[in-house]
């Protein structure tokens, strides 16, 4: 029996400690990032940022507002880039449409620097999985873009709110 008190309390000091340095790490990262889009917005760069991105967003059924929380979530990832998608939403009042088509592109195609570099270092040849994981994304979210029903284009206030 102390054999299993030993490893349980192990397995729960390890679960603690490793949550409590991913939420570090989360923080450590969200918040610089956040801190930047601010200074971003202020400066009115973030306007000159959607704009050379527009096209793709257009192309993929998506509203100008939606490239930024695109371009965070395809750089960082899901986890770090959570918050920003959060908040852009919230600020951005983005569609449904818009959100949804968000969440498809970055369930294939997100963290790609981070993912690459790992898969590169274990042999995989990374401008083949850069590629096929960005082709997928977009054809996938295309597709899904012009099936979106119509009448769900448009989200309420009260709508956004229930993602945070």
């Amino acid at each position: 029996m102390k054999f299993l008190d030993t490893s349980l309390s192990i397995i729960i000091t390890e679960s603690l400690t490793g949550s409590f340095n991913t939420i570090t790490n989360i923080v450590l990262i969200v918040i610089p990032i956040m801190v930047i889009m601010q200074f971003v917005r202020d400066l009115n760069l973030l306007d000159k940022i959607l704009g050379i991105f527009q096209p793709v967003c257009t192309f993929l059924g998506m509203r100008k507002r939606a490239v930024f929380p695109l371009l965070i979530g395809i750089v960082f990832g899901l986890a770090f880039g959570a918050g920003i998608i959060i908040q852009s939403v919230k600020e951005d009042k983005l569609s449904k449409k818009d959100i949804y088509l968000i969440s498809v592109f970055l369930v294939l195609c997100h963290a790609v620097i981070e993912d690459t570099f790992i898969f590169v270092a274990i042999g995989v040849n990374g401008w083949i999985l850069l590629g096929s994981r960005i082709f997928a994304a977009i054809v996938i979210t295309l597709l899904v873009s012009i099936f979106y029903p119509k009448s769900e284009e448009v989200a309420a206030i009260e709508d956004i709110k229930t993602i945070s």
